[in-house]
C-alpha cells in the first residue's frame, strides 16, 4: 500500500528522461518461502536475483508514463493493493499505462522453507494479510481445495491478453476474486474457462493459446523479471515515453 502512495506522488516528476526510472518496493534479502508475503514491506519475495538490463524498461508507450507491473494471481500483497492501483488507474488513466507481467510466485510445492512447506500453511498467513490490508481474504481454499501452482492462472492471463487487453484485466481481477473471496481453485480449467466466458473471452482460443503462445509469453515474463532482478511482488518500474 505504501508503494502505491509513493508511486502516485512520483508521477508528476518522471516525465523527462529515462533516468527517471523508479523501482517500487524495497528489495531486502529474503531467505524465507516466497509464499510468505511480508505485510510490512508489502512484498511476496522470490530468491535473490541479480538485476541487470534496466535500460530495457525504456520502452515505447503511447502515454507519457508507463508502469511495468510484475504481479501474480495468488499474491496476497498484490490483492491488498488493488484498491490503490485501481484508484491510480482511474485518476491517471489518461497519462499512465500499466503493463502487466506475471512473476511466477508458486511454481510447485517442491520446496520446504520459511515456515510454509505445504498448502495448509498458507491459510493462516492469508488471514494475517487480510487483517493487515483490511481486504477480505478467505484462506480456506488452501485447506479445502489447495492450488498446486500459480502458473496455470498466469498462463491463462497471458492467453487472455492475446485476445483483448481490457478483458484480460477483467479476467485477472475476476480470478483473484475467485481465489481470495470465493475459495476457488484457479488452477483448474473449469474455473478458468467459466471466468473467461463471463468476461467475454473465447475459451477454445484461450485453451489453444495456453498450450502454445501464451505459455511462451509467460516464460518471457519470467525471463524479463529475472533480467531486471525482480524477486518480490508487487514490483513496479516507472518509465517515460522517451524510449531508446
Amino acid at each position: 500500500m505504501k508503494s502505491l502512495l509513493i508511486l502516485i506522488g512520483l508521477l508528476g516528476s518522471i516525465l523527462s528522461g529515462c533516468s527517471a526510472q523508479v523501482q517500487i518496493n524495497s528489495m531486502k534479502t529474503n531467505t524465507t518461502n516466497p509464499m510468505l508475503c511480508d505485510p510490512e514491506t508489502g512484498i511476496c519475495e522470490l530468491p535473490v536475483r541479480a538485476p541487470s538490463g534496466l535500460s530495457a524498461l525504456c520502452l515505447h508507450t503511447n502515454k507519457p508514463v508507463k508502469i511495468i507491473y510484475f504481479t501474480d494471481p495468488i499474491c496476497s500483497s498484490c490483492w491488498g493493493i488493488e484498491p490503490q492501483l485501481r484508484k491510480l488507474e482511474l485518476e491517471y488513466g489518461a497519462t499512465v499505462e500499466v503493463e502487466y507481467h506475471m512473476g511466477g510466485l508458486l511454481p510447485d510445492w517442491s520446496y520446504n522453507s520459511g515456515g510454509i512447506s505445504k498448502p495448509s500453511d498458507v491459510a493462516s498467513h492469508w488471514d494475517e494479510a487480510s487483517h493487515h490490508y483490511d481486504m477480505p481474504i478467505d484462506g480456506d481454499v488452501w485447506i479445502e481445495d489447495p492450488l498446486s501452482s500459480s502458473y496455470p492462472p498466469s498462463i491463462a492471463f497471458k492467453a487472455a491478453q492475446l485476445q483483448d487487453e481490457h478483458k484480460a484485466h477483467l479476467f485477472l481481477r475476476a480470478i483473484r476474486e475467485g481465489v481470495f473471496l470465493q475459495k476457488k481453485n484457479i488452477t483448474r480449467w473449469d474455473v478458468l474457462s467459466a471466468v473467461a466466458t463471463w468476461v467475454g473471452l473465447d475459451t477454445a482460443w484461450m485453451k489453444t493459446d495456453m498450450d502454445g503462445e501464451a505459455k511462451a509469453l509467460f516464460e518471457a515474463d519470467l525471463a524479463l523479471g529475472q533480467r531486471l532482478g525482480v524477486r518480490g511482488f508487487p514490483t513496479m518500474f516507472v518509465v517515460n515515453e522517451a524510449g531508446s
